[in-house]
């Protein structure tokens, strides 16, 4: 097989009903397996531009490095595979990128950017995310979230202090505890997983896990996964009817189911356990 996983994508973005104009930037390239949200920060017209610098600096630098990566290749010192380590060097790298140009130009000073995204091949998943755009897992109908947002609230939920009730109507929960280009440098939360046949993804901005909640999501992907299209506008127009009061991107993903003999015996072994350990053959 290619570089990439065998995977499907359907990308969608809306500025919503109230704001005048969209900061959010979607991005993928299936040859490469990459997929991302960003959902910029910044006042006017600055948002969009730190969150299309990340957009654009994250797929050129994978663009460059992940082609030569081996499949199940480690980065040893770090503890993760190689691809991982590219996909947090190329976050970083836009990070610097975004402090650099707010600071050369009076106009954007301050302007920052969430980011969300995954990286696909073979069997093998990356998932990395600064903020609070989230990145979700339909597999056999049950919905997963998995990122943890960078929020004031979340934290407040990690200490006990809200449910995840009480947090949806709290309304100091859309304050970012970490965002690309504020800072020169920035923390990234990476993920490692098992990317199975059948798996669908959703990539989103909070502009729609902010309109709807997570049951409503699973839903909407449940009934309409078989049409990645179909799901994209599905989520996007929940969204708006429910208020559409930010702007709402999506990136719907689907695994396929690659070819066995072209992949490597290792990612076949893994492939069985996972379904085991999910309970199904």
């Amino acid at each position: 097989m290619g570089l990439h996983a065998s995977i499907q994508v359907s990308s969608l973005t809306n500025p919503g009903r109230v704001r005048t104009h969209n900061e959010d930037t979607i991005g993928d390239d299936p040859d490469l397996g990459v997929v991302i949200v960003a959902d910029g920060m910044g006042g006017y017209s600055s948002g969009e531009i730190a969150s299309q610098i990340a957009v654009d600096n994250v797929l050129d630098e994978l663009r460059r490095t992940l082609p030569d990566i081996k499949p199940g290749e480690l980065d040893q010192r770090l503890g993760y595979s190689a691809q991982t380590r590219a996909v947090r060097n190329a976050i970083v790298h836009a990070n610097t990128a975004i402090y650099e140009a707010a600071r050369k130009d009076p106009r954007h000073r301050g302007m920052g950017t969430t980011l969300v995204m995954a990286a696909f091949r073979d069997s093998q998943l990356t998932i990395a995310n600064v903020g609070d755009s989230r990145m979700y897992r339909l597999r056999e109908a049950r919905l997963e979230q998995l990122t943890v947002d960078h929020t004031l609230i979340q934290d407040l939920v990690d200490h006990g202090f809200y449910n995840r009730e009480e947090a949806r109507g709290a309304l100091n929960k859309n304050l970012v505890t970490r965002a690309l280009g504020i800072e020169p440098s920035v923390a990234v939360d990476v993920r490692e997983g098992l990317a199975l046949p059948g798996d669908l993804y959703l990539l989103c901005s909070d502009g729609l896990n902010d309109m709807i909640d997570d049951e409503a999501i699973r839903l909407a992907l449940c009934e309409h996964g078989h049409d990645l299209e179909l799901a994209s506008t599905s989520l996007i127009g929940a969204a708006l009817n429910a208020g559409g009061k930010d702007n709402v991107s999506v990136v719907v993903v689907r695994v396929m189911d690659p070819q066995a003999r072209d992949a490597p015996w290792y990612d076949r072994i893994l492939k069985i356990v996972a379904r085991q350990a999910n309970g199904t053959h």
